[in-house]
């Protein structure tokens, strides 16, 4: 693979929330990763207090924490982050296999965009070039994925619990 695939769109992500589930197995690589969703985030006008960053165990552990986010009708997209790399045994195969088609059950069971941004590679290496806040931070990508996929979708989309609280606040102070 040899380079990134982010976006020349310009995106407003002021009027939503999403949130972000992150392993702590690799933390290294995976701080970077939200570093350059949070970096993303900011940069197309999300909110700090928009944006939930949780940690979890591992990569295994994501499919659940994805599909609790996405539940909750408080964000328009959950983002998974983590990192998978190859080893002498089969264990590559099952965690990022199975956390793979987890996420993906998620977001189709939701209707809610669950983006994969798991790394899974073959060496440590190449977890570092694309975890790199510089070159092509895979975290960034996943961001610009999920405010592509908020946009594509809103028009299918029912107001979220956050976002009926903030329409009815703002009626109560209208009066």
């Amino acid at each position: 693979m040899t380079g990134s695939q982010t976006t020349e769109s310009s995106f407003d992500a002021s009027p939503w929330r999403v949130a972000i589930v992150a392993a702590r197995f690799n933390e290294g690589l995976v701080s970077q990763l939200i570093d350059g969703a949070t970096r993303a985030w900011r940069a197309h006008g999300g909110a700090e207090d928009q944006l939930n960053v949780q940690r979890v165990p591992g990569a295994f552990e994501l499919p659940l924490a994805a599909l609790k986010f996405a539940a909750s009708g408080e964000y328009q997209a959950v983002i998974a982050l983590g990192c998978v790399i190859r080893g002498d045994t089969p264990h590559f195969e099952y965690v990022a296999g199975e956390c793979a088609r987890g996420l993906m059950d998620a977001g189709l069971a939701t209707g809610v965009p669950v983006i994969f941004g798991v790394l899974t590679t073959e060496t440590q290496a190449q977890a570092e070039e694309r975890a790199d806040l510089g070159r092509m931070n895979k975290g960034r990508e996943s961001m610009e994925a999920a405010l592509e996929m908020i946009e594509l979708l809103a028009p299918f989309s029912a107001p979220t619990k956050a976002a009926r609280g903030k329409r009815a606040a703002g009626k109560q102070g209208r009066r």
